[in-house]
């Protein structure tokens, strides 16, 4: 995004699926080290979103009647450059009203993190990373903290993905490139540690290919989506020059794949790079009220069955961040989870449909890494002994919808249920714990 205005966990599954032979004996394999798949700790009122589609980013974030006017586009969501040292342009329309009235036209958004840049790369102005690699990581930490509080300050949720816009550095520099990495990684960990989602930002030639040569590498933290730069005008999220399609495999890839250009909707010109995602983005909370006639129960989970931790009044305000299946109420199995980590039955809340999910309200789902070097098995249920329904590439994304008991496979019986419906072993998951439940997900 540089321009001269402008700046962006081996399951080796031979299980009970007929791979084993007669005889045969399985040995598991421990999960891999923190490295390269460390393990999110969401909090309770955290949910990831994700968008799949074109994109736009521009240097200065849109007036709102900009964002009104380009209704007309093919584009549902924009780059906001949230912060960073290397940031060039004001940013007076980003604001949380902004965040919250974007949002609610079902715009997602995309938040960029324009920080220290490679000693060997960048412009001669910009703040660089230090090519010791200490210094690197603990500056990628801050950054990482630096992204949450700007984020935070926009009404964007925990469980948001920030994506760190590291421009085009030298490849022929080991000391900047161990730095650089050195940086990601630690860019990588300080997110996953506070509950958020890790993304990079790199040029296809010029820096992701080094990311992607320390895919499966100890030393990193990998980041859980990768963004590229690559104008060739295609917008093909596969067949990256040098980057396997088995690597950022699962809704973890996008590519600015047009750069500096004009285009008008709705009378409204503006310079745009264009993009396609298939990535996490923002997560943020919409507000609706409280339609019941009486005190409406929030519980810890999305159930009558769970105790109540909260009770709202007739008309008053929610923020929802997303929905989930619960117990049935009304009609309706449909649960909304506030920004506290508490559920309210759908049935009585002011969203668009009260029998069924509501857009722009997105699942929550709640992605790990997976750790199994030779992919993972995705079974019909939650066994080694259910069909095998497909494979879930090595460091591709599960996204985890709920957690249930299941056969057991290395020092666990907890089974991830996916929002495609099938079902992977914990063990292989990047989840905090591979032996038991993990927070906030919820039993299935």
């Amino acid at each position: 995004m540089s321009h001269p205005y402008r700046t962006l966990r081996r399951f080796l599954v031979f299980c009970a699926a007929g791979v084993l032979s007669a005889g045969a004996t399985l040995t598991f394999v421990p999960p891999a080290a923190a490295e390269p798949a460390t393990a999110v700790a969401y909090p309770s009122g955290a949910s990831a979103t994700r968008y799949s589609g074109l994109a736009f980013d521009t240097c200065t974030a849109p007036p709102l009647t900009t964002i009104q006017a380009w209704s007309a586009s093919p584009y549902r969501a924009v780059g906001v450059y949230i912060g960073g040292v290397n940031r060039t342009c004001a940013q007076p329309q980003l604001t949380a009203s902004w965040v919250t009235s974007v949002s609610a036209l079902k715009w997602r958004l995309l938040p960029i993190y324009k920080g220290l840049q490679p000693a060997c790369g960048g412009r001669p102005t910009d703040a660089k990373i230090s090519n010791v690699p200490a210094t690197a990581r603990s500056q990628g930490t801050a950054a990482a903290a630096d992204a949450i509080a700007k984020a935070k300050a926009l009404g964007m949720q925990p469980g948001s993905a920030f994506y760190n816009d590291i421009e085009n550095y030298s490849q022929t520099d080991d000391t900047c490139r161990i730095a650089v990495l050195s940086y990601a990684s630690a860019w990588t960990k300080e997110l996953h540690r506070l509950g958020y989602v890790s993304g990079v930002y790199m040029n296809l030639s010029q820096g992701a290919k080094q990311l992607s040569d320390a895919y499966t590498s100890p030393a990193y933290a990998r980041p859980d989506a990768l963004w590229i730069a690559r104008y060739d005008g295609v917008d093909s999220l596969t067949g990256w020059t040098n980057i396997a399609d088995a690597k950022w495999a699962v809704t973890q890839r996008a590519k600015q794949f047009k750069g500096d250009h004009n285009e008008t909707y709705g009378g409204v010109t503006l310079n745009i790079d264009t993009d396609r995602l298939n990535t996490p983005v923002a997560t943020v909370a919409y507000t609706y009220t409280v339609t019941s006639s009486t005190t409406l129960n929030a519980r810890t989970g999305p159930s009558t069955a769970y105790p109540i931790a909260k009770s709202y009044a007739p008309g008053a305000a929610l923020k929802v961040v997303c929905q989930a299946p619960g117990s049935t109420v009304g009609g309706t199995r449909v649960w909304d989870k506030l920004s506290d980590g508490s559920y309210v039955t759908d049935h009585y809340v002011s969203t668009p449909s009260n029998t069924n999910y509501s857009a722009p309200l997105p699942r929550c789902t709640y992605p790990y890494q997976t750790t199994a070097a030779s992919g993972l098995a995705q079974h019909t249920g939650p066994g080694t002994s259910y069909p095998v329904a497909g494979t879930s590439p090595n460091g591709s994304l599960a996204w985890v919808y709920c957690q249930r008991p299941g056969s057991k496979v290395g020092t666990t019986s907890v089974w991830d249920r996916m929002d495609n419906g099938r079902y992977v072993s914990d063990y292989y998951v990047a989840t905090p714990s591979n032996t038991t439940y993990s927070k906030p997900v919820p039993r299935c």
